[in-house]
């Protein structure tokens, strides 16, 4: 399946109580140089990293990338990286950096506790919202409802902003109902690997998620795991114990696209060499990767039945065909809000 083919240029109408709605998805910019594409989106999505070490001149620069974005709400959530927004474990580096910059110093590059969170407030006039831990709801410009739950946490034994021991797990508490979920780390098993191919998500994450089966999951973290995969689920409902082999339909699931799509390989022929130079031609000159999952389309989203997983970690490997990875956009449905 090639994401390359574009959305339907016909007009769509909401199918009973849904309505057209597209996304922009990003994730791990990492205050890299990154030009956002120029199509227009109902809401834009930022799954944490905008910075490679929290400095403010890095958040400036990402919230300037959030800003030239076409779209009217920008939502986003902290990364690991972000850790001065992390006011709890910011309060305890402050001592380790002043060992290494004077206090003058580490206040001009990582500001005070609380400097870094206000930067993200002040950007709210411009439909930049900075959530936190929790769900959200939202009336969208196109009419659309959309439910959303946000976390940033992830499992780790660095020091890491957000993190959470891996012994210890995280209680994701997705309320039913919920549209969308927008963490920074993946769920277990799911476009989560590592350059080493590892599995680096979440178990507890995928379990809350296969629980409640939103329309899209959307993250990052994982560089490598950078791709889309419509997942299908098995029964009505989630087994007690979540896992990928036991609730996910692999046979009736789709990968979108992923790293692999894209890149050349030693294995391909002339004509598999050609398309993928094709393909990643054609994404590359939109900067963003396009995908259409909706009533009409080939592979529509049922709720409860299918969710849209969506890694749009952007910053790549230096040494990579593909150093930086796109952007997703991605047409799905939502409910149509009611009248206020």
């Amino acid at each position: 399946m090639s994401f390359t083919k574009a959305f339907p240029r016909r007009s769509i109408k909401p199918t009973g109580n849904t309505i057209r709605t597209r996304f922009l998805i990003l994730s791990d910019t990492h205050a890299c140089d990154v030009t956002a594409p120029k199509h227009y989106a109902d809401v834009a999505l930022h799954c944490g990293d905008l910075t490679q070490r929290s400095k403010l001149s890095e958040f400036r620069k990402s919230l300037a990338l959030l800003q030239s974005i076409n779209s009217p709400l920008k939502l986003v959530i902290p990364g690991n990286h972000d850790f001065t927004l992390d006011e709890t474990l910011f309060r305890g580096r402050e001592f380790k950096t002043r060992r290494l910059l004077s206090t003058k110093e580490s206040e001009m590059e990582y500001g005070r506790t609380g400097d870094a969170i206000a930067l993200m407030e002040e950007v709210r006039e411009a439909g930049i919202f900075y959530l936190k831990e929790g769900t959200h709801q939202f009336k969208l410009g196109n009419g659309a409802s959309l439910k959303l739950f946000a976390s940033p946490y992830i499992p780790s034994l660095l020091e890491w902003g957000f993190r959470y021991e891996p012994s210890e797990g995280h209680k994701y508490e997705i309320e039913e109902g919920t549209d969308l979920v927008m963490t920074h780390c993946p769920p277990k098993g799911i476009l989560d690997a590592n350059y080493q191919g590892d599995e680096v998500g979440c178990r507890h994450l995928f379990e809350a998620v296969a629980r409640i089966r939103p329309r899209l999951h959307c993250f990052g973290h994982s560089h490598e795991g950078w791709g889309a995969k419509l997942v299908t689920w098995r029964g009505d409902a989630a087994s007690k114990r979540p896992s990928r082999m036991a609730d996910v339909d692999e046979y009736h699931s789709v990968l979108v696209q992923d790293l692999d799509g894209l890149r050349r390989s030693s294995q391909d022929d002339e004509k598999v060499v050609e398309e993928k130079t094709e393909m990643a031609r054609a994404a590359y000159n939109e900067r963003c990767c396009r995908t259409s999952h909706c009533f009409d389309d080939d592979h529509p989203i049922t709720f409860g039945r299918k969710t849209l997983f969506i890694n749009a970690a952007v910053k790549g490997n230096k040494d990579d065909e593909h150093p930086m990875h796109l952007p997703w956009l991605v047409d799905a449905e939502l409910p149509v809000a009611n009248a206020d």
